[in-house]
């Protein structure tokens, strides 16, 4: 797709609320307050609660937050021009792509809640579909979707136009 066609290029991140930073000084004070623990244990003579409790919960902390940061390296980018609607899959380790189709044809559906927010977004087309800015939160992803129907809507008048 040439990059002056595209009526939307729009890359979209998980959310997260922690910094590599914060999450250094989360894991600071966590130690701490184990190794106050230990302390305690070790005066009472609780020396087998040390590594099965104490070291431990620390490491699994840790392993999630460091799986959370990989899957926060992980982007969805949609790209709207005249001729097609396309839905790339990058990760560090890979880019794919997981949907394409005509922009004539393309579909955009949502699932709503009662107070109009947007719970579930899909593009559509003959029978199949796949679910789009499943990071966003609820009144992020209506936005988007109000976004991304102007933009199939802009590049379908667009192919509707007459040549010069």
């Amino acid at each position: 797709m040439p990059a002056a066609a595209l009526y939307m290029d729009a890359e979209i991140r998980p959310n997260r609320s922690l910094s590599e930073r914060g999450f250094i000084i989360l894991i600071s004070v966590i130690t701490l307050a184990n190794c106050a623990s230990a302390l305690v244990f070790l005066r009472l003579g609780a020396v087998f609660v040390l590594l099965p409790f104490l070291a431990i919960d620390v490491l699994a902390v840790v392993v999630a937050f460091m799986m959370s940061f990989r899957a926060g390296r992980v982007i969805q980018r949609v790209l709207v021009s005249p001729s097609e609607v396309r839905v790339i899959y990058e990760s560090p380790r890979e880019t794919r792509v997981i949907w394409e189709s005509p922009t004539a044809f393309t579909r955009v559906t949502a699932e709503r809640d009662e107070e109009d927010r947007v719970l579930e977004l899909r593009l559509a087309l003959s029978g199949r579909d796949t679910p789009v800015a499943q990071a966003l939160s609820p009144g992020e992803r209506a936005a988007f979707a109000r976004a991304l129907e102007d933009a199939i809507w802009k590049a379908r008048r667009h192919r509707d136009l007459p040549l010069a």
